[in-house]
């Protein structure tokens, strides 16, 4: 389809939106149904997350041997892995590779956005408008397009008079950047900031980070891989692929520890320094299940980081101050890998501003002024500002569902799926990333995304093979999901501390932990038995 048939609506049995991990496969699976589909993007090309994120340092925080297609041990062997990290430069290679393989490129739309979908009550259909002013009629309207995909980037008063040069991370230009003899400012040192800020500090004539809520972070260990490391892989490829989706976070490892009461403290200790030394995620999600549920053992595991993280910013006080958490738990945030974050503020040319007590007000033209009056000057200004995650990237379409109702408005009153999935009051309408699954943040991505594509092509296919038209859950299954979640979240630290887990970093949006916290096999082992026992509580028609 091209943008020259804005005067006609176009019919198709499905709309794809995004053309990132979820929805390559997502287009796999329903083109194998034997459907027409039309997929939409925003991007010029390919390639979603790793399309979009191209600032500099961007790179995985999964062992990239798991960050992987599993329905295909062919293009699995086809990908030259050169690192336990990839880069964003390569990962955004592999998803254009996969993409020519499958001959995805062809069913997509691209440099086009999704403006609107409007579900006929009469037709049981859906039309989707974009802003290309095409217009769709389609059965199936699915939404793979992320759940860290609505840029935060418009936070400040006065970002338009800037002078100098403005970036957000999320919409980094494709050209290189000169950071050479300018001053450069970076906002925000979540996951993403952290990247930023080591790999700019190297090269920025001088680099002002404003600091609001330090990140515990885990010092990355990131090999090359050499042909044997391949090889090994390639022969571990069914046992891994089995093994990823019965692990509480989507990778190869779990619990396997015990239970931090029945250790020493110096047994637990050793388990910190052997997970600490691995580089990986580890020690965030396989250490001792007791670390999100208990706070005894959660102090515990946060003393334990912070020492690590003292002893890298050689025990400076101040730095130790700016950049240490003290006021919530290790494992209750997102927690970022990095390789010389900490360190990057131990060079003269890096400067940490703290910003949580004297915040910044507006960006003026020269550049940052904060609260008391300071104004610090810089050539170029960096947001790393973050998501509405998990909401954002639907309630910015203009969904409007049985008799009209519009999600912005339902999710603007109460955050509520049926398992991530579906939405009451949206029939036909699937999510892949949406809340309230482990897809929303606690999940190695490409196991839960797979996972949920795959659930909803074999949900459309069963509505096909029995010449069904509409597929929503009901309000009473909704609400027994919804309590499912919230009881397993409320058992957690996670709920008691701000951040974009809770959706604490957009004003005004419902409290409500975005993932579920149950556990990537618990929740798939949900998901199987609702496809195996014919979908009960969901609204056939």
């Amino acid at each position: 389809m091209t943008a020259s048939s804005h005067s006609t609506v176009r019919q198709c049995d499905a709309v794809v939106v995004g053309a990132g991990i979820a929805g390559l496969y997502q287009m796999h699976r329903l083109r194998e149904l034997g459907l027409s589909v039309q997929g939409i993007e925003a991007g010029t090309n390919v390639g979603g997350t790793w399309y979009w994120n191209r600032y500099p340092g961007a790179r995985l925080d999964s062992q990239s041997e798991l960050y992987q297609y599993w329905f295909s041990k062919e293009l699995y062997e086809s990908v030259p892995l050169s690192e336990r990290f990839l880069a964003q430069p390569e990962l955004e290679k592999w998803l254009q590779g996969v993409a020519d393989k499958l001959d995805l490129k062809k069913s997509y739309q691209f440099s086009t956005r999704v403006e609107a979908a409007i579900f006929n009550d009469e037709t049981g259909r859906w039309l989707v408008k974009t802003d290309q002013g095409d217009q769709i009629d389609c059965k199936y309207f699915v939404s793979c397009a992320g759940m860290l995909s609505a840029p935060m980037s418009n936070l400040f008063k006065g970002q338009e008079t800037f002078k100098g040069k403005l970036f957000h991370t999320a919409r980094w230009p494709k050209e290189e950047i000169d950071f050479s003899g300018k001053k450069v400012g970076v906002i925000g040192i979540g996951a993403t900031g952290i990247q930023v800020i080591q790999s700019v500090a190297p090269l920025a004539g001088h680099l002002k980070v404003f600091v609001r809520t330090p990140q515990y972070t885990i010092r990355m260990n990131n090999p090359q891989y050499t042909e044997a490391d391949r090889q090994k892989f390639h022969q571990e490829f069914e046992t891994n692929k089995a093994l990823v989706n019965t692990t509480f976070s989507g990778f190869q490892y779990d619990f396997e520890n015990g239970s931090w009461h029945d250790a020493t403290p110096e047994e637990r200790q050793q388990v910190y320094e052997k997970l600490w030394s691995e580089g990986t995620l580890k020690l965030w999600l396989a250490a001792y299940f007791e670390v999100f549920v208990e706070q005894e053992a959660n102090d515990d595991i946060s003393e334990f980081v912070r020492n690590k993280l003292r002893a890298r910013l050689n025990h400076d006080p101040e730095l130790c101050d700016l950049l240490v958490p003290k006021d919530y738990g290790f494992a209750t945030h997102r927690v970022p890998l990095e390789n010389g974050y900490l360190e990057a503020f131990l060079r003269p040319n890096v400067t940490g501003v703290a910003v949580k007590e004297n915040p910044i007000v507006e960006v003026v033209p020269e550049g940052i002024k904060l609260q008391d009056g300071t104004v610090h000057e810089l050539d170029m200004l960096i947001l790393a500002t973050g998501f509405d995650a998990g909401t954002g990237a639907l309630t910015r379409i203009d969904i409007r569902g049985r008799g009209g109702r519009k999600l912005a408005d339902d999710w603007g009153r109460d955050i509520r799926t049926t398992m991530g999935l579906q939405v009451h009051g949206y029939p036909n309408l699937f999510t892949v990333g949406a809340p309230l699954a482990p897809s929303a943040a606690l999940c190695n991505m490409t196991t839960c995304l797979q996972q949920q594509a795959g659930w909803i092509a074999d949900a459309i296919a069963h509505l096909e093979s029995k010449g069904l038209h509409t597929m929503e859950p009901s309000a009473e299954k909704e609400d027994e999901w919804v309590r499912h979640h919230d009881e397993i979240a409320n058992a957690t630290l996670l709920t008691k501390t701000d951040s974009w887990y809770m959706g604490s970093n957009i004003p005004g949006k419902p409290r409500r932990l975005l993932s579920y916290a149950g556990g990537v096999n618990v929740y798939k082992q949900a998901c199987d038995e609702a496809k195996a026992s014919g979908y009960p509580g969901f609204n056939l028609a």
